[in-house]
């Protein structure tokens, strides 16, 4: 670790001590096209189809929301926050037809602050040349101004984009979605509009059928069991992330990030697979620490419990979990430490 790392607060619960064992957390690549590798050998249907899918839109609108829930399983964290999505993460969903491939992109920010955030939009700008079908969402409650920020991304001409209208179960008259609609269509010449629910799982198979009639044929790039390109690692970390956005809400500072320093599993004489994770939670200034920390360490315990939880329920095993309390100042405008953690 450097040594604007050396000052560190450990949830007050772990019951073994700490050791040093950092690892650096393996990203993917940037280029889509070398994320998954293509199932020569498999047999699939005649005019079997398979793409990728950008989901875009302005922060917390939902788009984390969506892909969860198409998918079926937790690819994305989720809060109420804005720039919760940060890295480029793949949803994978596989049927007997088409096998959509889902990039989850971070929210485009319009007052670009920092090397983190400056990074996130060329994420979302590289990813929409990348991908063979586009997915915008916004509210159905009407466009807002981030949203007409993020239409302007977009070719002024291209006929694979598809507008979701997501949050319809907030919606009281279903009718009234229909000028926002027809305004919508005036605004771009989107392939296809569908309104859905992602809390309701309402027309998520009609959004499906739309966004395959833009895939090419191909054979599946993924195995049918894999629901996403990141890594058990990956995954943990961002669980430690969002609980943390979740508890602390508006108290959390945005310079925030999550690495793993250790991760061992191992499996006992009888059987029983366990795993022993120590995890960092980095912030950006020594006043955010105890923000973090709580008083008494109550609000890391609660981070590292709920954490826990999902992690164990994610690998399938009892885990140990130890979660720590860093201070890297100006972390979120430093390449050289967005790199160390992940952001490319």
């Amino acid at each position: 670790m450097t040594d604007d790392l050396k000052n560190f607060e450990k949830a007050p619960e772990a019951d073994t001590p700490q050791t040093e064992d950092p690892t650096t957390l393996e990203m993917p690549t940037d280029d889509l096209g070398n994320l998954g590798g293509a199932l020569s050998s498999a047999k699939v249907p005649e005019g079997f189809r398979c793409g990728y899918v950008a989901v875009v839109g302005r922060p917390n609108v939902g788009k984390s929301t969506l892909i969860n829930a198409i998918v079926g399983e937790k690819v994305s964290i989720t809060s109420k926050k804005p720039q919760t999505t940060r890295n480029r993460v793949l949803g994978v969903l596989t049927t007997d037809q088409p096998q959509f491939i889902f990039v989850d992109t971070p929210g485009f920010q319009t007052k670009v602050k920092n090397q983190l955030t400056r990074r996130m939009n060329r994420s979302v700008r590289s990813t929409l040349s990348e991908v063979d079908a586009v997915v915008m969402v916004i509210e159905s409650n009407g466009w807002k101004p981030g949203d007409l920020e993020v239409l302007r991304l977009l070719p002024t001409e291209a006929s694979n984009v598809i507008l979701a209208v997501s949050k319809t179960d907030l919606s009281k008259d279903r009718n009234a979605l229909l000028p926002l609609m027809a305004d919508s269509m005036r605004r771009y010449p989107f392939a296809a509009i569908v309104p859905v629910s992602a809390e309701k799982h309402r027309q998520l198979d009609d959004l499906l059928r739309e966004i395959e009639k833009l895939l090419p044929e191909s054979i599946p790039y993924f195995d049918p069991d894999l629901y996403t390109d990141k890594s058990p690692r990956f995954l943990a970390a961002e669980t430690i992330r969002e609980k943390a956005f979740r508890l602390l809400g508006d108290e959390l500072p945005y310079g925030t990030a999550v690495t793993i320093d250790k991760w061992k599993e191992e499996t006992d004489d009888k059987g029983v697979r366990r795993a022993d994770i120590v995890a960092t939670l980095i912030v950006d200034r020594e006043s955010h620490k105890p923000i973090v920390i709580g008083e008494k360490g109550a609000k890391l315990r609660e981070i590292s419990r709920l954490a826990r939880a999902d992690i164990e329920e994610q690998l399938g095993c009892p885990v140990h979990l130890e979660v720590w309390v860093r201070v890297r100042r100006g972390w979120s405008d430093d390449v050289k430490a967005l790199k160390t953690l992940g952001y490319d």
